[in-house]
């Protein structure tokens, strides 16, 4: 792989000092929070394009004197083999910082859990992916709010769906859109057969009004009665609300307030995240006819990792890696492990596909 161009290194470094001075000179507040994104997105950027160019200098400099020869050039010699490793080293950090970012990836998310084939272990199994997600979430230093909830007869849920709050949350969580399935011995299971069982989980960036318009002409609104717990106050009153995007045949559905104002401001969230993410994979797919193959494609209907219990064993099977830590990764915060592999296999299939003239 070739050398990084310097003029490239140049007008990294060279942006983020106008950054810099911009900020330094009090800016209006709008301009303000704008330019502090910038400057914090390029921090690394421009530290990584500094330390490169002050390497290639050093290589230079070890090249003449290599060149002069005499008693420094043994010197020189094993200076070259540590700096040339270096270099490497910093050009594949470059090349990464380098790559074009997901516009969603610093956004909160919204995460949907339902459970598939497998009746109540099913429901169960969805309930355990919802408790690792939750617990994956603290350790990062996220919260996590539930968005509505229906409950499995025998523990777990039919369907849960959730608010992710967390600076780059959707960056790592979208690795998880898929049909999971789970391999063990159900509780009730009698003579010990091991089921096969299925969830499927949707994670979405949060939309923002900016992001999708919707027309009110394009919406049917309806309130019912709420139906299932909540107390008499949720169930005497048209709280519940319906809304339907009549172009895409969309539609979501809330109950858990006892307000209706709270439970169609809910559903809108809800309903401009998923439209937000339909026109996402539009966008696309018109790209690459190859994003269902991709890592991180969000392709709902793949099969992306079994929980095979009675071996201990978790399979991505999108980057066919195998980890005897089921225990570990299901309490969540091991899910990391899983996550930053599938992060590194996405960032090499893009470096794959980069041109030289960085």
């Amino acid at each position: 792989m070739s050398a990084i161009q310097t003029e490239k290194l140049d007008r990294i470094i060279h942006r983020f000092a106008s950054v810099e001075h911009e900020l330094s000179s009090g800016p209006a507040g709008d301009v303000f929070v704008k330019l502090s994104k910038e400057y914090a997105e390029l921090e690394p950027t421009a530290k990584a394009a500094q330390n490169l160019k002050q390497a290639y200098t050093e290589r230079r400099d070890v090249d003449d004197m290599l060149k002069a020869g005499g008693e420094l050039a043994a010197m020189a010699e094993a200076e070259r083999v540590s700096l040339d490793a270096k270099i490497v080293e910093l050009e594949h950090a470059i090349r990464i910082l380098l790559l074009p970012r997901d516009a969603a990836d610093e956004r909160n998310v919204i995460l949907e859990v339902r459970a598939g084939t497998g009746g109540d272990e099913a429901a169960i199994f969805a309930g355990d992916l919802f408790r690792m997600y939750q617990r994956y979430a603290a350790s990062k230093g996220w919260r996590v709010e539930v968005i509505s909830a229906s409950d499995g007869e025998h523990g777990g849920y039919r369907e849960v769906i959730a608010n992710i709050f967390g600076a780059g949350a959707y960056a790592r969580m979208k690795f998880e859109s898929g049909v999971h399935r789970v391999q063990r011995v159900p509780d009730t299971e009698t003579q010990g057969r091991i089921h096969t069982s299925a969830a499927t989980v949707a994670v979405l960036p949060e939309a923002e009004e900016v992001d999708i318009k919707i027309e009110d002409k394009d919406l049917r609104i309806d309130v019912y009665r709420s139906s299932g717990p909540g107390g008499q106050s949720v169930n005497t009153t048209d709280s519940a609300v319906r809304i339907t995007h009549l172009p895409t045949g969309l539609a979501v559905a809330q109950q858990t307030e006892k307000s209706q104002l709270k439970n169609k401001n809910a559903a809108m969230k809800l309903l401009r995240s998923r439209l937000y993410d339909l026109e996402r994979n539009r966008i696309d797919s018109e790209r690459s006819a190859q994003r269902k193959g991709q890592v991180g494609s969000g392709d709902r209907s793949e099969r992306i990792r079994t929980y095979n219990f009675p071996q201990g064993r978790i399979t991505d099977h999108r980057i066919n890696l195998t980890l005897y830590k089921l225990d570990q990764i299901i309490e969540g915060p091991a899910l990391e492990e899983l996550i930053l592999a599938l992060m590194a296999e996405h960032q090499a299939e893009l470096l794959a596909t980069e041109t030289s003239d960085v």
